[in-house]
């Protein structure tokens, strides 16, 4: 790596770390069109393995602090990131197999469906006491693990943490608070994102170079993102409305770029 591309790499982390500290999610779905148009990766394929294993590392880091507060449900959590783990596996082999372009154009398409879904004002369940017992286990698995599935298929597909998907499937299914299926949601991240990194990794699609400069700057821009975070506390919505909003229009322009609209 040249130096120009090692700081286009580490800058790429700090955003991709400060959005996920300023907003709390969803920095890691700019992982895949940073590595593609930032930093210059060819193949989307290779960017997709990469961006895998940089989200698993910073939902691990993240699930660490959430899980010391006792943020964490431990059993609907690993019962949701076995079951999503499956489907992810079966969507990274699908991914690798479907046409780059085709699968940036869709990832693209994707993007704005986000930015949709962060519009929507999250709400939070009224059950803080949930938990997965011999009574409830059942029922509770019935929602969690075919929800848990359809998410692990398309994180595994996309090569993204999935957590916009997660949260509100621990919320249905489960009925926990907004709080707890935020720090539950972590633990299914950091399985989809492994599951999706060794499968791309098996077949040579992971730059570990790029990892280790991409994960560098997102330490940095996470630190930078958490001090934001706190002084812009009060302006959390209008934070989410505006990165929903630049979601959506680099969505719009990953879209073009693989149609080939892209010389403007």
């Amino acid at each position: 790596m040249d130096m120009a591309t090692i700081i286009l790499t580490l800058l790429s982390g700090g955003v991709i770390g400060f959005v996920l500290g300023l907003v709390g999610g969803g920095g890691s779905i700019l992982a895949v069109p940073l590595l593609v148009y930032a930093v210059g990766m060819k193949s989307p394929h290779m960017a997709i393995g990469t961006a895998a294993v940089a989200v698993a590392l910073n939902a691990l880091v993240g699930l660490v602090g959430h899980a010391r507060a006792g943020n964490v449900r431990w059993q609907c959590a690993l019962s949701f990131a076995l079951a999503g783990s499956a489907g992810a596996a079966l969507g990274a082999e699908a991914g690798k197999a479907f046409d780059g372009q085709r699968l940036l154009g869709l990832f693209g398409a994707l993007m704005v469906v986000v930015a949709l879904l962060m519009l929507r004002k999250r709400r939070s369940a009224e059950n803080p006491a949930v938990r997965m017992t011999r009574a409830n286990a059942r029922p509770m698995l019935a929602r969690i693990l075919p929800t848990g599935l359809g998410t692990g298929l398309l994180a595994g597909f996309f090569g993204i943490g999935g957590g916009f998907l997660i949260v509100p499937g621990l919320v249905f299914a489960t009925a926990m608070p907004l709080s707890l299926a935020i720090g539950s949601s972590l633990v299914a991240v950091s399985a989809f994102g492994l599951t999706t990194a060794g499968s791309y990794a098996l077949s040579g699609l992971v730059d570990w170079v790029v990892v280790g400069w991409l994960v560098a700057g997102g330490v940095a821009g996470s630190v930078l993102g958490r001090a934001a975070g706190t002084v812009l506390a009060g302006h959390k919505r209008v934070l989410e409305v505006g990165f929903a909003i630049l979601v959506a229009g680099v969505g719009l322009w990953v879209i073009a770029g693989s149609l080939g609209w892209q010389g403007v």
